[in-house]
């Protein structure tokens, strides 16, 4: 019988006898807040657990236990002492050494084995050496460049990356590095808190398929369900001060669950609420479903999600979509449209007509234009070639996560709207804030100390207020929990506009989008199947690529085919090299600007910095931090279009 392969970067964890980790009556409280008390939990080797909650509860205060950061207030927390531990590095200086250097860092073993040898070479040690060189082969070390490469590869870097600088990323490329790092490392103990957050739908794909192999004990944090569905077979869930381990996936967990609440009347009168707003969409779309299988697929889901809607009856967070002035048919069209950037096409030839009722989600690998084609379509990108036909009435409401940081720090929730609507009634728009979770005195607090789920909340909010006819969503759900993701998806299912989607959370594309855009190889055409015939189609692409690699090593004219590719490579280079000249100087600016951002938010986040004393202080810095945000917008913007360029240049 072949056994399956072991990922790639992690060894077989040693077996020993009843290893565990273990929670005894722990209790565990942040200054005066109590987290949760009488948490007893027994974890074994082995087993993939899924840690949920609503943010806050502690499921990061939880990891930082397990770590020995934090101390239990009562109670015990054990973990086996020759367990290796591996977690994903929250902050990445910008080093000069190779990106694939920096992951090989990930396995400490072997890095300090290769500090030996350094050393036994030095002092011509032959003895030594060998016994190095022995220990050496017993990990595999010979193995690891590739090894890493395949970890890079997978979570989306080109093979030309991988000599790339760490210092030559953006922030979000190098937590992509931390997390290659973190899998590499031959961990007992693998800790990963929102591993997806950084990720493309590619990517996440290829993560999912790794932790399903990981032989060792994975503690996971994550909003995304269908990644909980295929990575974890354990729920350990923080509610109400309690810790409770559920066996099964999410999916069977939101089940129990619901079985718990309904018990309860109160609960099970909202859960029918929910349920009747539900089946009254899953009617509406029996009337227009075909036998597409995207139609098939979406319809499962929401089949499913009568089942589990009870789990969520206590949610904080329910809105709607108001239904817009005017639904102009069709809403906006693309005639034969090229786009891009400094004359450069990105994508090609697209035609597309939105039309009111239209959900469209976009697929693709990463870099292949998905978001050129939605700056394209919310009209911030202007074509290079064809025409962009929009409908006088035509009202866009976009959602990107650089207008995060386009929040007025020193504004609170309330102001926001208020400047939307200066005649609406305060309490009408309070009333409208609470449904995202901005009631009482947090709908009057300043932006500013907010975190990236509550930013992320009220620009959402602000974009419902305005009603738009035409929704374009590029990844919306990032820092966004599941509750909040849940009230997301029933908004979106009755929102009557036109609506395009890039999000790399699947349960969501599933539920709300009728059809896929497939943007590929410079194209954007129809995708015909649903999510899992995209799995596929990616499968057979890497099988392709493989093939055709293999293919050019092994015909008889491969020396004249290698001259070639490097005559090309050359002048590809040379070709690349403005832009990766003006990349590197983009990278300093963003390494100042964020440092300088991340020095801010420790000083906005001091609540002595709130007091009247401080108010002259805190104008300066509010108003420091709205300038550096814009800042950062236009240059994160224009990393973007240089890394497209390149990205195009080498396909």
């Amino acid at each position: 019988m072949v056994s399956a392969p072991i990922p790639i970067g992690i060894r077989t964890p040693l077996v020993h006898s009843a290893p565990m980790l273990e929670l005894s009556n722990v209790s565990l409280r942040r200054g005066a807040r109590l987290l949760f008390s009488g948490a007893s939990v027994t974890l074994h080797a082995g087993q993939r657990v899924g840690v949920t909650g609503a943010n806050g509860t502690g499921k990061s205060s939880l990891f930082a236990l397990l770590r020995g950061d934090l101390h239990a207030d009562t109670g015990d927390c054990r973990v086996p002492a020759h367990w290796t531990f591996a977690e994903v590095a929250q902050e990445t200086p910008a080093l000069d050494i190779p990106a694939l250097d920096y992951v090989l860092r990930g396995d400490a073993e072997l890095e300090a084995l290769q500090q030996q040898l350094r050393t036994a070479e030095a002092a011509e040690d032959g003895p030594l050496l060998a016994q190095l060189h022995a220990q050496l082969e017993t990990i595999d070390g010979y193995s690891a460049p590739s090894r890493a490469a395949r970890l890079m590869h997978g979570l989306g870097f080109t093979s030309d990356q991988e000599r790339l600088p760490v210092a030559h990323f953006s922030g979000g490329w190098r937590m992509r590095l931390n997390l290659a790092q973190a899998l590499m490392c031959r961990s007992d103990l693998l800790l990963l808190d929102e591993p997806t957050n950084h990720l493309d739908l590619d990517a996440v794909l290829w993560l999912e398929e790794w932790l399903t192999r990981y032989p060792g004990t994975l503690l996971l944090i994550s909003h995304d369900r269908e990644f909980l569905d295929r990575a974890v077979n354990y729920i350990l869930h923080i509610e109400r001060e309690q810790v409770q381990l559920y066996t099964g996936n999410y999916s069977a967990f939101e089940v129990r669950r619901a079985e718990q609440l309904a018990q309860q009347q109160s609960a099970f009168e909202r859960q029918q609420r929910e349920i009747a707003h539900i089946q009254h969409f899953i009617d509406r779309f029996k009337a227009k479903a075909t036998k597409a299988k995207q139609a098939q697929s979406r319809m499962k889901a929401l089949a499913r999600m009568e089942r589990i809607a009870a789990a969520h009856v206590d949610s904080p967070f329910h809105f709607d979509f108001p239904v817009p002035a005017k639904l102009p048919h069709p809403l906006l069209q693309l005639e034969k449209v090229d786009a891009g950037y400094n004359g450069k096409a990105i994508i090609s030839g697209v035609k597309l007509s939105l039309a009111p009722g239209d959900r469209l989600g976009l697929l693709g690998p990463n870099g292949a234009g998905k978001s050129t084609l939605i700056k394209l379509l919310a009209g911030e990108l202007e074509p290079l070639n064809g025409k962009r036909l929009a409908a006088p009435d035509l009202d866009v409401g976009y959602f990107a996560q650089h207008q995060l940081e386009q929040l007025h720090a020193q504004s609170s929730p309330l102001l926001h709207l208020q400047r939307l609507a200066p005649r609406a009634l305060e309490q009408e728009l309070r009333n409208f804030l609470g449904g995202f979770g901005f009631g009482g005195d947090r709908a009057d607090s300043p932006v500013a100390p907010f975190s990236g789920g509550e930013k992320a909340r009220l620009v959402l909010a602000m974009l419902v207020y305005q009603a738009p006819n035409l929704l374009l969503l590029d990844e919306p759900t990032n820092h966004l929990d599941l509750e909040m993701r849940l009230a997301l998806e029933l908004a979106l299912q009755d929102y009557p506009g036109a609506m395009v989607l890039v999000s790399h959370d699947r349960h969501l594309l599933r539920t709300v989008t009728d059809s896929f855009l497939l943007v590929a190889e410079g194209k954007a055409v129809d995708f015909d199947g649903d999510l899992d015939d995209y799995r596929t189609w990616l499968d057979q692409r890497e099988r392709n690529s493989a093939s055709n690699n293999s293919s050019d090593d092994n015909t008889p004219t491969s020396a004249n085919a290698r001259r070639d590719r490097k005559r090309l490579q050359a002048e590809q280079r040379q070709r690349q090299q403005p832009l990766r000249n003006e990349l590197r100087k983009l990278d300093t600016q963003l390494e100042k600007l964020h440092a300088r951002q991340t020095e801010l938010d420790t000083a906005l986040g001091d609540s002595a910095m709130y007091e009247p004393a401080q108010k002259d202080k805190l104008q300066k810095l509010l108003l420091e931090k709205a300038e550096l945000g814009k800042q950062l917008a236009v240059t994160e913007e224009r990393w973007l279009e240089i890394s497209e360029e390149l990205e195009q240049l080498k396909t």
